[in-house]
C-alpha cells in the first residue's frame, strides 16, 4: 500500500476535523438563537448539509478546480466567494458576540427573541458552502484519488458527529466560552476574506493561538469552580 497515500488520507481526516469543528462553532452559536426543542434538530441538519455539500463538489471536483481562475479584476470565484462568506461570517460573529453581551447586561424578565428554523438553517447552508468550496478545494489539491477523500471526509465527519452535542451543549452553558468561539469564527472570517484577496495565512498561525486561548480559558474555568467548591466546603 502507498505509504505517501495514506499519510495524505490522514493528512485530510485532520484537515476536515478542523473544518468540522468550525461547522459546529458556527452550528452551535446559530442554533442557540432557536427555541430549546429545535437546537438538535437544527445542529444534526446543519452538519449533514456540511457532510452533503462536500460530497456533491467533490462530484465536480474538476470543474471546481476551474473556479480559481481570473473572471473580475483578478479575481477568480473562489475569490469573491470566500471574500463574500468571510464578509458575512464577520457580520454574523460580531452580530452574535453583541447580541450575547446585551444579553448577559439584561436583567429582564422577558421571553428571549427566537429566529425562525428556515432563517437559521438557510444561514448555515450558506456558510456550509463557503466551508467545503474551501475544503474541497484544499483536498483535491493534495491528492486527485477521490476514494482516499471521500474516505476521509466520511471518517471526519463520524467524529465530529459524536462530539457535536457535548461541544455545543458546553458552549451554550458558558457564556465566556461562547464569546471566545465567536471570536475564533471572526477570527476565521478575516483569514477567508485574506485569502480571497489571494493572501496566504498559514493555518497553524491561526488555530494554534485558538488552542492556547481556549486552554486557557478552560483552565480559568476551572480555576474557578475549585475555588467556588472550597468557599461552599468552608460555609
Amino acid at each position: 500500500m502507498d505509504i505517501n497515500l495514506i499519510a495524505t488520507f490522514f493528512l485530510l481526516i485532520g484537515l476536515e476535523v478542523v473544518l468540522g469543528i468550525d461547522n459546529i462553532l458556527l452550528i452551535s452559536i446559530l442554533s442557540d438563537r432557536l427555541p430549546p426543542a429545535h437546537r438538535n434538530q437544527a445542529r444534526y441538519i446543519g452538519l449533514g448539509i456540511a457532510f452533503l455539500a462536500r460530497c456533491v463538489l467533490l462530484l465536480g471536483a474538476s470543474y471546481l478546480l476551474k473556479l480559481q481562475e481570473p473572471v473580475l479584476f483578478q479575481f477568480s470565484w473562489k475569490d469573491i466567494i470566500l471574500i463574500s462568506g468571510g464578509a458575512f461570517l464577520l457580520y454574523k460573529a460580531v452580530k452574535e458576540i453583541h447580541h450575547v453581551v446585551e444579553n448577559m447586561n439584561d436583567q429582564s424578565t422577558d421571553a428571549p427573541a427566537y429566529s425562525s428554523f428556515s432563517s437559521v438553517i438557510s444561514q448555515i447552508v450558506l456558510l456550509d458552502i463557503v466551508f467545503s468550496i474551501d475544503s474541497v478545494i484544499t483536498a483535491v489539491g493534495l491528492t486527485n484519488h477521490l476514494m482516499v477523500i471521500y474516505a476521509a471526509v466520511t471518517v471526519s465527519f463520524l467524529a465530529v458527529l459524536v462530539f457535536a452535542g457535548a461541544i455545543s451543549s458546553f458552549i451554550q452553558k458558558h457564556p465566556a466560552l461562547k464569546i471566545l468561539a465567536l471570536s475564533f469564527l471572526v477570527t476565521i472570517g478575516v483569514t477567508l476574506c485574506v485569502e480571497g484577496f489571494q493572501g496566504h495565512v498559514p493555518k497553524a498561525y491561526i488555530y494554534l493561538p485558538m488552542g492556547f486561548a481556549l486552554a486557557v480559558e478552560l483552565l480559568q474555568m476551572r480555576f474557578s469552580h475549585n475555588k467556588q467548591k472550597k468557599v461552599v466546603i468552608k460555609k
